[in-house]
């Protein structure tokens, strides 16, 4: 990791009225669609459990979370505590998040761009999906990718 982290501030309203709408919706009714849900991760400082939108990306039969915007606060939590839980609904699963090394995410940037390019395409200095395997390797370090595993399997 490079001693100055990348961390792209949500503007107000993603803040204020689509995170908050988005755990209603995907955290409590289970709405939103497949591989969205509701990352719940404990502080790192106060120990209270934290909730999060995220994308999760099915990538040839590994899970995966991405972090557009670098290293936002549940990225934090996470390389503190490990164990978490991802929330859909009434579904809710213990996990374990492995931060995966920087030579390793291009294929997994291309995927996470290719399946929610839509919303994200803005917070990745490429121009889109099929940029080169350079290209990803340069910006590897400004998105924390983290794979997910059961707890205790």
């Amino acid at each position: 990791m490079s001693a100055e982290r990348r961390y792209l501030r949500p503007p107000w309203f993603m803040l204020a009225i689509m995170n908050p709408v988005m755990r209603l919706l995907v955290g409590t009714f289970g709405l939103g669609g497949k591989g969205r849900a509701v990352l719940l991760t404990k502080g790192r400082r106060s120990g209270q459990w934290r909730r999060t939108p995220v994308n999760v990306l099915d990538l040839n039969g590994n899970r995966y979370l991405v972090a557009p915007r670098g290293e936002t606060d549940w990225v934090r939590n996470v390389r503190s505590h490990p164990e978490a839980q991802l929330v859909h609904g009434r579904r809710r699963e213990e996990i374990r998040l492995t931060e995966v090394p920087n030579e390793e995410k291009a294929p997994i940037l291309r995927a996470y761009l290719q399946r929610w390019g839509g919303e994200v395409r803005g917070m990745f200095d490429v121009p889109g999906a099929n940029a080169s395997d350079a290209q990803f390797a340069a910006i590897a370090a400004n998105h924390p990718v983290f794979q997910i595993e059961r707890a205790g399997g």
